[in-house]
């Protein structure tokens, strides 16, 4: 009987909340007292038709697993946790309409709160402040635009490509401190670092960190998924190319034509595909004894869903799933990050507060019923603590040509783009500010995700706004 490829223990499960809190909003308050609620002010929430934010992502889809991991991970009841990522889907499609809207001047979002509750938006200019807060939205005003630190950290990879940063190994741009960062055991190699870039002081930060990352393999072998019959690591998600299965997982987990098999030691595939350093991606084609399914294993085994892939926002909960230490969840930290490993740099990895072991590599990475990644590595453990950094999900099927098997229809053939014409087709990796023609429209890609049949840019106002 055939297998499916749901490695157990070995991926993390859907989030979710209940659909009775998806109305709600977000708490953050204006200058004149309590904000209105993001799905109230979004015209296009105010209509019957339109499905909110939390809905469009399945927040509804909560495994009970997942949400006692949060309750423990992140110190909240049942209730909190079920509207804290209600809220964190709304705040993903305001922080991606207000993106749109202010263009240059928007210097990063980031939700905060025990249930998310507050959703602050940077601009550099004040005459943005008003529309911000008619949101529902905090505004704080900053000297740098989010493009201006991301080119100052182009300018810090750049140069840590010819140097030595073992002691400045992680950099990122923290839209809460409005600083390009640099996390460095010496304080002076940061320093040298920057001056090297040629980054001016007035945008940087160091931070000092006796965090060395690595990579999250494990050699002594154990469950989930082997390599070459030795190695182990943790499947992400299942995945489709055309009418092959497979899944994707970390780039450091095994190279191209590396055999895998499963936690039952039977033959499972081939690494098809690795990318390590620079990225840290793969994924691996599965024989036909194993099955993609939309699902990833929860707690004693049980199937949660996968509903998609759109990116969550700074500040957002996020939960881990691997085959040494199982669920734990925390908060995203900063998007965008550079880290160096013994092997090397990787850049475009997501720092979060999730901690993991060896071994972990490779598992999912989940926020509401919405996929992120797959793990990297980290510093740290499961039991004192720690730091963990994972490869976004979009990046690594966009870079593959894989559509991720979600409940939404996901997996299959994306086919011709979606009735009735125009540019848009299901399969295909959107990121904000991308532009989509459908049904004689124009339409400007608000949050980063991969497109499926029933998120046609005229159904969804959460993921894309007509222009």
């Amino acid at each position: 009987m055939p297998h499916r490829l749901r490695p157990t223990r070995a991926v993390g499960a859907a989030l979710a909340a209940t659909a009775a809190l998806l109305v709600a909003g977000l708490s953050g308050s204006a200058s004149a007292g309590a904000a209105p609620s993001p799905a109230a002010s979004s015209p296009a929430a105010s209509s019957p038709a339109a499905p909110t934010a939390a809905a469009t992502l399945r927040a509804d889809a909560a495994p009970p697993a997942l949400l006692r991991a949060m309750e423990r991970d992140l110190g909240l009841d049942r209730e909190q946790a079920e509207r804290r990522l209600g809220n964190e889907a709304e705040a993903g499609a305001v922080a991606g309409r207000l993106r749109a809207d202010l263009g240059g001047d928007f210097a990063g979002a980031w939700v905060r709160g025990a249930e998310s509750g507050t959703l602050t938006v940077a601009t550099t200019d004040a005459a943005d402040v008003p529309a911000i807060e008619a949101r529902g939205a905090v505004a704080e005003v900053v000297r740098h635009s989010l493009a201006d630190l991301g080119a100052a950290k182009s300018r810090l990879d750049r140069a840590a490509a010819h140097r030595d940063t073992a002691d400045a190994p992680v950099r990122y741009v923290d839209v809460r401190t409005n600083t390009v960062t640099v996390q460095a055991v010496r304080p002076s190699a940061a320093r040298a670092l920057l001056a090297a870039a040629g980054v001016d002081a007035g945008l940087a930060r160091v931070e000092t960190s006796a965090e060395r990352p690595r990579p999250l393999y494990d050699l002594r072998g154990g469950e989930a998924y082997y390599i070459n019959n030795s190695g182990r690591c943790s499947v992400g998600f299942p995945v489709t190319k055309g009418t092959q299965q497979g899944f994707a997982t970390a780039g450091h987990c095994g190279r191209a034509g590396a055999s895998t098999s499963g936690a039952n030691r039977v033959a499972q595939g081939t690494f098809q595909g690795s990318v390590f350093p620079g990225r840290d991606m793969a994924w691996v084609a599965a024989n036909s004894q194993w099955t993609a399914t939309p699902y990833v294993s929860g707690a004693g085994g049980q199937n949660v869903q996968v509903a998609g892939s759109t990116q969550a926002p700074v500040g957002a909960s996020v939960c881990r799933s691997g085959s040494t230490t199982g669920w734990h969840c925390g908060t995203i930290q900063q998007h965008d990050t550079s880290v160096t490993y013994p092997e090397g740099t990787i850049t475009g990895v997501t720092r979060t507060t999730v901690c993991a072991e060896p071994g972990d590599s490779g598992g999912s990475y989940i926020s509401g019923s919405q996929a992120q990644g797959v793990t990297s590595g980290g510093s740290g453990n499961c039991g004192s603590g720690g730091t963990t950094f994972f490869q976004p999900i979009n990046p690594l099927l966009q870079n593959y040509g894989l559509t991720l098997k979600t409940t939404g229809g996901g997996g299959e053939d994306p086919g011709e783009p979606g009735e009735p014409g125009g540019t848009w087709a299901a399969g295909t990796v959107y990121r904000p500010g991308d532009s989509v023609t459908y049904g004689g429209a124009t339409y400007r890609c608000l949050q980063g995700h991969q497109a499926q049949r029933g998120w046609e840019p005229a159904n969804v106002p959460a993921l894309w706004q007509r222009v």
